[in-house]
């Protein structure tokens, strides 16, 4: 079947929570893919066959999602292995979301891929509920319903450290000490509370906005000037440059553009996502 795959951004007062929701089902054309880190924490519900879950660009431990997973924030890829045809649907949070959204704490999470139910009890009965549902806007409305039922009250320093992320997202080259100077703090408190509420460091959610973007701007059926791209995005050496790509990707800048070019017509453009055969 074609692939069908559905977004909606939530409004308010998700909003600052929960970046996007989705719905996919269909199969795709290739055994796996490896997804490059986003900053967020990201729960799927399996509505039907099996998929398979391996962070830390494939060394990390598999998790085979029956009903669903919990992906904590990462670093660096994971491998994403549908068992048969894809039928799901997710919520990926915001940075600052993971516990207002799912009651758990992202720095616990990093790095791993969990049971969704164990870490977010609102998901068995959820999927439940989705599982006799074919309009995925129904579905999605649903998810939203049951985030909004669940959502926590602000914790400490959630603000300041949406007030960082915003901060980088705006501009991912500036300087972290400079973030922290304009918020208040020093730059060892801000890391500290954003490890805390983020699950990351600020240096290494802004590394992965840089690639984010810098992948964005790439056209993968032309010719790719990386050091122009590399430049422009902050690296000014090429083996650091190549070294910070392979660690986002799983793979060299030169496999990068040859897995989409195999796998996606001119015109098209997965930013991070390398497909595998």
């Amino acid at each position: 079947m074609e692939f069908e795959f559905e977004l909606v951004r939530p409004g308010p007062p998700l909003a600052p929570y929960a970046e996007s929701l989705w719905w996919a089902r269909g199969q795709i054309p290739y055994r796996q893919e490896r997804i490059a880190p986003t900053g967020s924490t990201v729960a799927v519900l399996v509505l039907g066959a099996p998929i398979v879950q391996v962070p830390r660009n494939g060394t990390g431990e598999r998790f085979v999602a029956t009903h669903g997973w919990l992906a904590g924030p990462h670093d660096g890829p994971v491998v994403n292995a549908p068992t048969a045809e894809t039928w799901a649907v997710g919520v990926v949070s915001t940075p600052v979301g993971c516990r207002a959204l799912f009651g758990t704490g992202p720095a616990e999470l990093r790095g791993r891929v969990v049971d969704l139910a164990g870490a977010w009890p609102a998901a068995g009965p959820l999927r439940e509920s989705l599982l006799g549902l074919a309009d995925p806007r129904a579905g999605l409305a649903m998810v939203e319903h049951a985030l909004l039922a669940g959502l926590r009250p602000d914790g400490p320093g959630v603000a300041r450290c949406a007030a960082a992320v915003a901060a980088l997202e705006a501009d991912p080259r500036r300087p972290i000490a400079r973030i922290a100077a304009d918020l208040g703090v020093t730059h060892a408190h801000l890391d500290r509370e954003f490890v805390r509420v983020v699950g990351l460091a600020p240096r290494a959610l802004a590394r992965i906005l840089r690639l984010r973007r810098l992948l964005a701007r790439i056209d993968v059926h032309s010719a790719v000037d990386w050091t122009a791209l590399a430049a422009q995005w902050g690296w000014f050496d090429q083996s650091h440059f190549i070294r910070d790509f392979r660690r986002h990707t799983g793979v060299t800048p030169t496999a990068y553009v040859a897995a989409q070019r195999r796998e996606f017509a001119a015109g098209q453009h997965e930013p991070g996502f390398v497909p595998e055969r």
